[in-house]
């Protein structure tokens, strides 16, 4: 039983096609309705092995590779997919695989030695007498980190805003094939700190695919449990920091403070207001005593109590409606064709919810209600935030009500099955967080992919910013609130 997407499939079971119908089988796929969750490869002396990762119109997820030799690389996907092009630029970057005539390749994360070449990087440029740039960052201030934002101007119209992070590359996925796989949650936890759950539960629910081991119902409805918490908390974090850039006071305060309220609520529960802790292999780490979840109700009462007041207080104020609306728009069949994910799909009229598609498990023994906008702008981004943050409420009220008093032992994992890929899909608060891991003939980790889903969307933010005035850029970054670690990772 899960709640999440998982799937396990024998390695020498992926078909491993000749480079051009590899690419046809890819395009292909799309057309059919299928959606790339992720593409990714790890060189073997002179060859690339390349796998992409699709979820199927049915739900289900499947996989195609090919072996290309290096220097040669395959005629790019980004043209016919732009959905592919951060892939392909990480795969050129950490493989240096060849991609002729591709028409962005630049540097994703500037790895290793590398990252002494990142004060030459190639922005675009756009010409005119009355053309301006306007270069921000990469120091920030306050604790926001560090990112460079180059944007080309005329007048006070941004016509082209290019987006360079990399200033905080650790190389998590190397670290994660150096420990024992079956200890890695502190580590993973750490992928992106505001998504600890939710990267947590992708590795958990993969390793334990590999182990066979499967879980009790309760220990199902707990994760999920933690991982709404983190959604409420990540959300009411936002919807503050955006009041707070429109000069809104009320609400970044109130929206504040009921954000302690939630992320102490899951602090009560695993020790971490970020939930580290909260989710382990074979099980959970939170305690669930009868007093504490009396307590964690009562929290969730205050919270359901208090949002309806400052959400009233937020939607009805013109000032934020005028400052919202119309603004950063992203449209439908932009975000379909980037292959944006998560809630800044949801407000393009895109309804990817990972949530909505599970079998078994928490999600399906109570199903949370959909959420889903078509303006595609900032307003209807916040206004997303606060329809998601009522029905994540709402569900965690009814799930205590039912499974209010249950219990969730952790069990023993020995060992992983060999030659084998899992790939597991958790709904974060950003949208997919997806986790790959393929094991050798021993049973190790032979490769761990990671995708968080900030990877996929901050070139969604940098359309949205375009024709709009260079001062709208704060709330345009605020309503997508992205992550740079859980893309630089």
């Amino acid at each position: 039983m899960s709640s999440v997407i998982v799937q396990r499939t024998a390695t020498n079971a992926v078909p491993v096609l000749e480079p051009a119908l590899f690419r046809e089988d890819v395009l292909h796929r799309e057309r059919a309705g299928s959606r790339l969750l992720s593409l990714y490869g790890a060189r073997q002396d002179e060859q690339v092995l390349v796998t992409a990762v699709f979820r199927d119109p049915a739900g289900g997820v499947d996989l195609t590779r090919t072996s290309v030799p290096w220097p040669i690389g395959y005629r790019e996907l980004t043209s016919d997919l732009p959905a592919a092009h951060c892939f392909e630029r990480e795969l050129h970057e950490q493989t240096g695989l060849a991609f002729p005539a591709h028409p962005w390749l630049k540097p994703v994360r500037f790895q290793g030695r590398e990252q002494a070449a990142m004060n030459a990087y190639p922005f675009y440029k756009l010409e005119g007498k009355e053309v301006h740039e306007v270069a921000v960052g990469p120091i920030h201030a306050g604790v926001i980190e560090p990112g460079s934002f180059r944007f080309m101007c005329h007048g006070e119209q941004v016509h082209h805003l290019e987006i360079q992070l990399g200033y905080q590359h650790r190389g998590v996925e190397a670290r994660l094939l150096e420990g024992d796989p079956l200890r890695l949650t502190p580590l993973v936890e750490t992928i992106a700190g505001d998504t600890s759950v939710a990267h947590a539960w992708a590795y958990c629910a993969a390793l334990e695919s590999l182990a066979d081991c499967e879980l009790s119902l309760e220990t199902e409805v707990a994760r999920a449990a933690a991982l709404e918490l983190e959604r409420v908390g990540m959300h009411l974090a936002a919807l503050s920091g955006l009041a707070a850039d429109v000069g809104f006071l009320q609400g970044a305060t109130s929206y504040g403070r009921l954000r302690t309220t939630a992320i102490n609520t899951t602090m009560r529960l695993c020790g971490s207001r970020f939930g580290r802790g909260a989710v382990r292999p074979g099980g959970i780490g939170m305690q669930l005593s009868p007093d504490l979840l009396h307590d964690v109700a009562a929290n969730l009462e205050l919270l359901a109590s208090d949002l309806p007041v400052i959400d009233d207080c937020f939607l009805s104020s013109r000032t934020v409606r005028h400052r919202l609306e119309g603004v950063g728009v992203l449209a439908r069949q932009q975000a379909l064709a980037l292959g944006v994910v998560g809630l800044a799909a949801r407000a393009s009229g895109v309804l990817l919810d990972a949530r909505q598609q599970t079998a078994t498990g928490a999600y399906h023994t109570l199903p949370i209600a959909p959420c889903l906008l078509e303006a595609g702008d900032c307003w209807a981004r916040a206004r997303l935030r606060i329809l998601e943050l009522g029905a994540s409420l709402t569900w965690l009220k009814e799930i205590l009500a039912l499974y209010g008093r249950w219990q969730a032992p952790r069990k023993a994992l020995t060992g992983l099955a060999s030659e084998q890929i899992a790939v597991a899909l958790v709904e974060g608060f950003r949208g997919e967080v997806v986790h790959c891991l393929e094991t050798n003939a021993e049973g190790r980790l032979r490769q761990y992919k990671v995708l968080d889903p900030s990877f996929r969307n901050w070139m969604g933010l940098a359309l949205a910013v375009r024709q709009n005035e260079i001062s709208d850029f704060p709330i345009c970054n605020k309503s997508f609130d992205l992550s740079y670690s859980g893309n630089d990772l």
